[in-house]
């Protein structure tokens, strides 16, 4: 049975991202780091999301790991 994420928060993260840089969005929901991977994945079959930023903009990642569109946040926690 594969692992399942926790949810780390019932609501997105708002951050700044910055155009052409990589972020690692995580998946598992145990990173210490929101919405980002520390490696905390590896003892999980669940591994992190990679995002590069197209501009500079506020982005919404998500929080509950419930997402139908990873990183970002779809509403999913609406229903939780």
């Amino acid at each position: 049975m594969p692992d399942a994420p926790v949810i780390a928060q019932k609501a997105p993260f708002p951050v700044e991202v910055v155009e052409g840089k990589t972020y690692f969005w995580c998946a598992c929901g145990r990173s210490a780091k929101q919405p980002f991977c520390d490696g905390s994945h590896k003892v999980t079959d669940i591994t992190p999301v990679r995002y590069t930023a197209e501009s500079d903009r506020k982005l919404f990642f998500c929080g509950c790991k419930q997402t139908g569109k990873p990183p970002l946040c779809d509403g999913s926690h609406a229903r939780l």
